[in-house]
């Protein structure tokens, strides 16, 4: 008896493997955008408090998700065994328990862009193959249980034995087949693969460096980010994969004249191209959340000038595909900035991680009130209107790129001849612009640094310094000076709510 009561844990985790399974199956052969498990990781993300999500942020890094992904299997693992062994003897629970998982999942999609109707039909299908498998997987359980706790000697268990142990590989083989058959299906990544590589826009040129944008000091960051290289930060579970020809854009709002545009509709117009450095918020102190790139896309004011402004209209708030959303200042995407709804990246179509088909590019302003990859919506509102992802989460309202610098060379612990020494790295204030950068040694006097050429305001700038080092220990201090006279503070700040501040310092040594 003892020895069938331990499967019953397992009869919950295959069975709840089943339901999850043919659940993603249905999803992918209905080209639904989320499954119910990454709809309801979605939905955790979204309630998490604001503190836990920024010490993940903080811990994880790019990893967050998949942590959270991981987390959440283990815990659903936990709970298919509970009530599959709760089963045995109060099955009234585990049908409770699993209604209640499905009312999670179905409270889930619903809220999430899309056809509510369509939405819930795998969360009902995964739900049905719940209790079905259960129902036969137990009953193959109770029918060993039964011969093991009869008197008869005659009795043989091998045979309920046999069927429980065929019924579960079965039931597990399905479900991992489900699994397989669902991401086959419900996989459009090679179809927008195809879409990149045939995609041809023929006003789009390739990126040609400007001459002077760079120092020529060994260790500095290449003054060009590509795309692989390009810092990744958003809130996708899993990133939307849009087929050119599904792509649509609405604007609406306070404007005179709505649209929708398709992917055909934007390029026809006329292609605006820039050196934009782009940096996110959460950026520490002379972190590496910041890239610079060749954008080339439609201009937002020419587009938002068509429509008709309204009086009053001072946001747009963003949509993207999956959901998420942005407050951006309507001025910045109306003045002479090259603010951007941009399809190609250092000459080459967006990747999906970047976005593609279409995301905004807007200079100046941080990306989590402007940079909405796989755009589909925008309105044009008020801010007392609107809330936001990140704003709803503690972050400011808007979000102006605040002056920084960094130091590359040196790299902190290194060590260098003394003597002469050349220490170099960049410096940024987006569409503002870099008037000077200032090194200081252990502490002494700021001494004036070289900048390096830059093509307009909207780039980050590189800058090279000669200084004097003695054998020891060291520490050299960067700080930058804006065009508009703003000096780069020297008092640290946490990147909440605002971004971070402070001056970049690297402790190296040096020998004789």
């Amino acid at each position: 008896m003892r020895t069938s009561r331990t499967w019953w844990w397992l009869s919950g985790v295959v069975v709840g493997a089943l339901g999850l399974g043919v659940s993603y199956l249905v999803a992918g052969i209905m080209r639904v955008r989320a499954s119910p498990v990454v709809a309801v990781a979605e939905g955790v993300r979204d309630i998490t408090p604001d503190g836990v999500v920024h010490w993940a942020i903080d811990t994880f890094k790019t990893h967050d998700k998949m942590v959270l992904l991981i987390g959440m299997f283990v815990i659903m693992t936990i709970v298919f065994a509970l009530l599959g062994r709760v089963a045995r003897t109060r099955w009234w629970i585990t049908v409770a328990g699993f209604t209640a998982l499905g009312v999670a999942g179905f409270a889930a999609v619903t809220v999430k862009p899309g056809p509510a109707g369509t939405m819930i039909v795998p969360v009902i299908a995964g739900y049905v193959t719940w209790l079905i498998g259960l129902a036969v997987l137990a009953g193959w359980l109770r029918r060993w249980e039964l011969v093991e706790a009869s008197d008869d000697e005659a009795t043989d268990p091998t045979h309920s034995r046999r069927g429980f142990f065929i019924a579960t590989g079965a039931v597990g083989g399905i479900a991992v087949l489900s699994a397989i058959l669902g991401k086959v299906a419900g996989n459009q990544r090679a179809a927008v693969e195809k879409d990149r590589r045939l995609l041809r826009v023929d006003q789009v040129t390739k990126p040609i460096q400007p001459r002077g944008v760079k120092v020529e000091v060994s260790g500095v960051h290449p003054w060009q980010t590509s795309a692989a290289d390009f810092y990744l930060i958003d809130t996708a579970i899993l990133k939307p994969s849009i087929r050119l020809k599904d792509w649509q854009l609405r604007i609406h709002g306070m404007v005179d004249r709505e649209v929708t545009l398709s992917y055909d509709d934007l390029v026809a117009r006329e292609i605006t191209e820039d050196w934009i450095t782009l940096n996110c918020v959460s950026n520490e102190v002379g972190g590496s959340l910041i890239g610079n790139a060749w954008w080339s896309g439609v201009r937002l004011a020419g587009l938002l000038a068509e429509l008709g402004i309204q009086d009053g209209a001072d946001a747009v708030l963003q949509t993207s595909d999956d959901g998420w959303t942005c407050g951006t200042p309507l001025r910045e995407l109306t003045d002479d900035r090259n603010a951007m709804l941009a399809v190609y990246m250092n000459g080459e179509p967006l990747t999906i991680e970047h976005g593609f088909p279409v995301r905004t590019i807007v200079p100046g302003l941080y990306g989590y009130v402007s940079a909405c990859k796989w755009v589909v919506d925008m309105e044009v509102t008020t801010f007392d209107r609107i809330d936001a992802y990140w704003t709803t989460r503690g972050w400011s309202e808007q979000g102006p790129v605040k002056i920084a610098s960094r130091i590359d060379v040196p790299d902190g612990g290194e060590e260098v001849d003394a003597g002469t020494f050349v220490c170099a790295g960049t410096a940024w204030k987006q569409h503002t612009g870099i008037e000077g950068v200032e090194v200081s040694l252990d502490g002494g006097a700021w001494t004036a640094a070289e900048l390096a050429r830059v093509p307009s305001n909207d780039t980050w700038v590189q800058w090279r310094a000669e200084i004097e080092v003695d054998e020891g220990d060291h520490e050299l201090r960067v700080r930058a000076i804006g065009k508009d006279g703003d000096v780069q503070t020297g008092v640290e700040s946490d990147v909440l709510p605002d971004g971070s501040t402070g001056w970049h310092s690297v402790d190296f040594s040096a020998k004789s």
